[in-house]
């Protein structure tokens, strides 16, 4: 068993080393649902811990997002704004074990998310699309 965790964590590693900022940027946002889930339920079972636990570990990674934000573009300055509330919702959330404040800050998530995928499936359909044209 201890070699198969090992093996996980040489696997999960390697995936991190070796994606682009897009590809990082799609994990934080997908490791951010995924912990967001998580406190979900853990308020559900009023298991207030892991609740607390998950809901921080959200911010960390909203956090993340916010220090990598390039301010050089003006979005940027909105998604500032936009990942600042989402955090002021998060503490509240876990302040008040409100389910429906965690799903509110999943939704912005979430089309964060898709739209970042989408980004990239764009970005490489025209990086390597045009190379490929009118081959078979």
């Amino acid at each position: 068993m201890s070699a198969n965790l090992s093996a996980q964590n040489a696997y999960k590693q390697n995936t991190v080393s070796t994606a682009s900022p897009g590809e990082l940027t799609l994990m934080l946002y997908n490791g951010c649902l995924k912990f967001l889930h998580l406190a979900k339920i853990a308020t559900r079972e009023k298991k207030i811990q892991a609740k607390n636990t998950n809901i921080q570990k959200a911010q960390a990674i909203i956090q993340e997002l916010i220090v990598t934000l390039n301010m050089d573009y003006a979005i940027s300055k909105n998604m500032l704004a936009l990942y600042e509330y989402m955090n002021q919702r998060l503490m509240e959330a876990n302040m008040l074990d409100d389910v429906a404040i965690i799903e509110e800050v999943e939704g912005f998530v979430t089309e964060f998310r898709d739209t970042w995928k989408e980004v990239i499936r764009i970005n490489r359909q025209q990086q390597f699309g045009q190379g490929n044209s009118g081959q078979i």
